[in-house]
């Protein structure tokens, strides 16, 4: 499958015209993006959670109210709202371009990828806010925080990994089609 999905992605990178190249840019701009985001989101989930809850509460506590002002960086929201919009923009070009089933399976995984999105903007950075305003009695502020955000981001990492599959087929059909 490796070299199914390479090869695609070198013949969709190798088009004929200018605009085929800029569809196969953004096309694969939008999968290696989103790959991040479900790779972020699941490192979380075997890892960074489990680990973390082998510890105290104030060991949880501070631990994740450090990730949280971490990540609040330029450099991740260009990731995670750039791998949504390119994902969008390869979709219209994928449609304009003349390849609808290219297409529905950009959609598709704009659809999944604006899911992750939603789930952070309802679930994930409310209790992000919560949990750097909760005040000392950290057990509380654990028991109310870490089985939600869990669960918040298990979806997020399903959603990107379904995303980044539907891209992976968008980009095979687009490098057949460039390649006919």
């Amino acid at each position: 499958m490796t070299s199914t999905v390479t090869g695609a992605a070198a013949s969709a990178v190798s088009g004929t015209t200018a605009g085929t190249r800029t569809q196969s840019v953004t096309l694969v701009a939008a999968t290696v993006g989103t790959g991040l985001m479900a790779g972020l989101y699941f490192a979380f989930d075997i890892s960074v959670l489990p680990g973390l809850g082998r510890g105290d509460d104030q060991t949880y506590v501070t631990a994740m109210r450090n990730i949280n002002e971490a990540i609040d960086n330029g450099l991740f929201g260009l990731l995670f709202l750039g791998a949504f919009l390119a994902t969008g923009i390869a979709a219209v070009q994928q449609q304009r371009g003349g390849r609808p089933d290219a297409a529905r399976w950009g959609w598709t995984a704009f659809a999944l990828y604006g899911l992750s999105l939603v789930v952070t903007a309802v679930v994930n950075i409310p209790l992000n806010n919560q949990l750097a305003r909760a005040g000392g009695d950290l057990t509380a502020a654990r028991s109310r925080f870490g089985s939600r955000w869990a669960g918040g981001n298990v979806i997020r990492t399903v959603a990107c990994t379904a995303a980044l599959a539907a891209l992976g087929r968008a980009l095979t059909l687009h490098g057949r089609a460039s390649a006919a």
